[in-house]
């Protein structure tokens, strides 16, 4: 009788001891912690996404050699939602549900972020979301390691309207058609306005994901531009979709002393396909560039080539490149190992809260930090030329890290928004 109280007793001991270690325990059994990695490895977007899954895996090996975090191995649960943005929600749910992650690493495009973000409100997930986005949104459960566009859509064009980047004076812009591209001109159509631009001097085109024929867009382009003033191209183009475009512009010689191209979507990994030779001068708008000469990217480009060797990674095993949202993904992946350290647990709402803050010396050599309020990193700005050999030349760039505006103060009403909503929500908690 004794011995079957004592083993209750125990049993209860055991079941308060869980209850107290919160939602954090679920995460971490067996001295292993779930994170899950939600790119997409097929479909249109596969061409930008699949080497952010690599990058993770990277960050992984090279944490869990050291010991982990807080003595957990990290497990990746990789999942592939293939370009499919109701997919990216199911893919999601699973992650939270059934594979308990801590955290997920994820989402290229903003209609796929769109198509996550009730999941991970719902379920008090957590998701580092990588790449430049149009802002309009702040949410308790999404940490924001790409640009927001005072980051890099609206310096970008500055440059472009300064004497340094050719005055230009009309402007085309061009993107994929859904919310990333259309929300970003919506702001940068406002923008313009605000510095004297004419509507007649601003054409607006998309495209639908996956779009291969830019032959009549071309064409179009280059009757706008012959109309008596400097004409510059703002893409918004996203995925395989830039392989085609930038051909086209090749095949047509729309030069970029005649029109030059800003891209907020093309990096060294999108030039992979692409005969860069008659691109070269055309521009691109990021917060990081392989290129960028420091210490930390050097040592970062090393490490990145012995991976993917190692790995036998399709591309990269003999060409190894790195780009901004593979230096976003890895900022990302370190700080929140911080931030469980401080926080002493893989709880979500703890994790949050030691999130705020967190600095982290990134791979271009310039620390970043995580906001204290809106969940935005502060990020310095770089414009490059493409060169000949698919790499870009920075001929501009900012002093030193920009504070995010996710709410642009170049829609009506935003001025009236501020950054505290993210907070707000989580004192509610």
């Amino acid at each position: 009788m004794k011995r079957r109280m004592f083993i209750k007793q125990l049993a209860l001991a055991a079941s308060v001891a869980a209850i107290g270690m919160g939602s954090g325990s679920l995460h971490a059994q067996g001295k292993t912690v779930k994170i899950g990695v939600l790119h997409s490895l097929s479909g249109t977007m596969a061409i930008s996404e699949t080497v952010l899954k690599d990058t993770v895996l990277m960050a992984v090996d090279e944490i869990n050699a050291k010991g982990g975090v807080m003595g957990h191995k990290i497990e990746p649960v990789v999942v592939d939602p293939a370009s499919n943005w109701p997919l990216f929600a199911e893919k999601a749910r699973q992650l939270l549900t059934q594979d308990k992650v801590a955290v997920t690493f994820g989402c290229w495009t903003s209609v796929s972020r769109k198509s996550v973000l009730p999941v991970y409100e719902e379920l008090n997930g957590l998701l580092f979301y990588p790449v430049q986005y149009e802002g309009e949104e702040i949410s308790k459960n999404v940490f924001y390691t790409g640009a927001a566009p005072n980051q890099q859509a609206i310096p970008a064009v500055e440059y472009l309207m300064s004497k340094d980047g050719g005055s230009a004076k009309r402007w085309v812009l061009l993107g994929t058609d859904y919310v990333y591209p259309r929300t970003t001109n919506k702001i940068l159509r406002a923008f313009l306005k605000s510095k004297g631009v004419a509507e007649a001097d601003i054409m607006e085109e998309y495209t639908p994901f996956g779009h291969g024929d830019y032959q009549t867009i071309i064409a179009k382009i280059k009757k706008f531009s012959s109309e008596g003033k400097k004409t510059a191209v703002v893409s918004t183009i996203n995925g395989d979709s830039n392989v085609p475009f930038y051909k086209e512009l090749g095949n047509q010689g729309l030069k970029a002393t005649d029109v030059p191209v800003v891209a907020f979507s093309v990096g060294e990994e999108e030039l992979r396909g692409v005969d860069t030779k008659p691109l070269v001068g055309h521009l691109a708008a990021w917060n990081f560039f392989m290129s960028i000469k420091s210490p930390a990217n050097t040592e970062w480009t090393k490490q990145w080539a012995a991976y993917a060797k190692a790995k036998n990674i399709a591309g990269h095993k003999d060409k190894p490149l790195t780009n901004d949202p593979m230096e976003a993904t890895y900022i990302g992946i370190y700080m929140w190992k911080q931030a469980v350290e401080k926080a002493k647990s893989f709880d979500v709402d703890k994790v949050r809260t030691a999130m705020a803050g967190q600095t982290f010396k990134a791979p271009s050599g310039i620390t970043s930090k995580m906001d204290e309020k809106n969940h935005h990193l502060h990020k310095a700005v770089f414009i490059g030329e493409v060169k000949a050999d698919g790499q870009f030349n920075v001929v501009w760039k900012t002093k030193g890290p920009v504070k995010a505006q996710p709410w642009s103060p170049f829609i009506l009403g935003n001025d009236k928004k501020k950054d505290e909503p993210a907070l707000m929500a989580e004192k509610k908690k």
